[in-house]
């Protein structure tokens, strides 16, 4: 198995260097597709849970439509269908684009917006999931509606849907290989043309496993690490509540307590 990495292909190069080049590939679709994927999501979030009904339903037609069709169908939309869609000029530019951006291009755009659907239903759930009275407090200090969200709702929010991304970050990785079905050379298909030059089926997707299994971690890791500095601890499972103070004793209205006779007291 470990003899595979040293072997030359056709070209002269190490197989080695073939499914680092893949993992370029991979990493640089995952990264810039999460990217947007988080701009994409949170703008979404927002939408869905503002009291217009209009952009409230925009926003969860897009989240139903990209979040429950399959990601290959998505992207053979973006790849065959949507240079057809577009003017002329616009169909052209993009179906003469040099590879590989001809294929990377709606690769990044599918998986941007397909992670984007499910990165807004976690916001939504965020956003929900806080208090409704600290929207009515700030609003009672004068803030405005969009105030509200950038300064409290959504800061908020985010710290607590950490643990909840995750698993779209993990995801991200492992769709960047529905890629090779357009021609991106992502890690996927380096192990296959290293499979189908050498024959070692099991070496080189075994390789690519245990690629896509480190990337995976280091992802967990790296969510833990973020969601350890910016949990918050009271919204944490388990975590004690604020003891509740005792009214003040203003002396202008009598306690409950008095209006007991004081045989009957507890």
């Amino acid at each position: 198995m470990f003899d595979l990495l040293f072997e030359r292909g056709p070209d002269g190069a190490l197989y080695l260097v073939w499914l680092l080049s893949g993992l370029g590939w991979t990493l640089a679709l995952a990264f810039f597709g999460w990217l947007f994927a988080f701009v994409i999501g949170v703008f979404v979030g927002i939408n869905r849970t503002r009291a217009r009904r209009v952009v409230s339903f925009a926003a969860r037609l897009y989240v139903e439509i990209f979040r429950n069709t399959p990601l290959l169908v998505q992207l053979f939309l973006w790849y065959f269908v949507l240079p057809e869609m577009l003017p002329a000029t616009a169909g052209d530019w993009l179906k003469q684009m040099p590879p590989p951006w001809g294929s990377f291009v709606p690769a990044l755009i599918c998986l941007s917006f397909y992670t984007g659907a499910r990165v807004a239903e976690q916001v939504r759930a965020g956003i929900e999931a806080l208090p409704r009275g600290q929207s009515e407090a700030a609003a009672a200090l004068g803030l405005k509606p969009g105030q509200v969200y950038r300064h409290v709702i959504v800061p908020q929010a985010l710290r607590m849907i950490v643990p909840s991304l995750t698993s779209e970050v993990m995801g991200i990785y492992k769709n960047t290989s529905v890629a090779l079905t357009i021609g991106v050379i992502e890690l996927t298909a380096q192990a296959r043309q290293i499979s189908e030059a050498t024959f070692q089926t099991f070496a080189a997707f075994a390789w690519a496993t245990l690629i896509y299994l480190a990337l995976a971690l280091a992802a967990y890791q790296l969510m833990s690490i973020i969601d350890g500095r910016l949990k918050i601890p009271s919204h944490q499972p388990g975590a004690p509540r604020r003891p509740r103070e005792p009214p003040l004793d203003t002396g202008l209205f009598p306690s409950s307590e008095a209006h007991i006779p004081a045989g009957n007291r507890p």
